[in-house]
This record gives structure tokens, C-alpha cells and sequence, in this order.
């Protein structure tokens, strides 16, 4: 499976059934090549829009539960999100 494909997978948790949008990044290990989360996007406040920043929810690897043909089925802990914003 390519970035590009996965991009058009829409990211879906199983907790909640709610939609997180699609996937938009990927963090990776460098020093073994793999994996480690995706990065879909993340609510931002009109300032940030304004701004320009683009902010993503940053979803652990370990929270994959299934990569189907259509839909990334993931389980995020609510409280322990990290949300990143990069500024243009």
C-alpha cells in the first residue's frame, strides 16, 4: 500500500464510530524504517485558520485495529491525544 492510497482512506474510531477525517501524515522511525503513527486532521480555532496552521491528531501505530479497503479503523484514548499544528 502506497501514502497515497492510505490517503484516501477515511480514519473512522471504533470507540465512538466517529469520523477523524483522512489520513493527512505519517511519523515514521528512522532508524528501522517503520511506522509509528498517522496523523489525521485535528479541530482548530478560527485564529489558527486565519493563520494558516495546519494541526493534526497524531494517532499511535498501536492504535490501528484494521486497514480495510475504504476505512482505517482505529481506537484513540480521548484524554490522551496529542494534537500537533504546523505553522505556514
Amino acid at each position: 500500500m502506497t501514502l497515497s492510497e492510505l490517503r484516501q482512506k477515511e480514519v473512522i474510531d471504533v470507540q465512538d464510530g466517529r469520523r477523524l477525517g483522512r489520513v493527512m501524515d505519517l511519523e515514521f522511525c528512522l532508524s528501522d524504517s517503520r511506522i509509528t503513527a498517522l496523523v489525521v486532521p485535528a479541530d482548530t480555532s478560527f485564529l489558527q485558520s486565519l493563520r494558516g496552521e495546519k494541526c493534526g491528531l497524531v494517532i499511535p501505530w498501536q492504535d490501528v485495529c484494521r486497514i480495510g479497503d475504504d476505512v482505517v479503523l482505529v481506537t484513540i484514548e480521548h484524554n490522551g491525544r496529542k494534537n500537533t499544528c504546523d505553522r505556514k
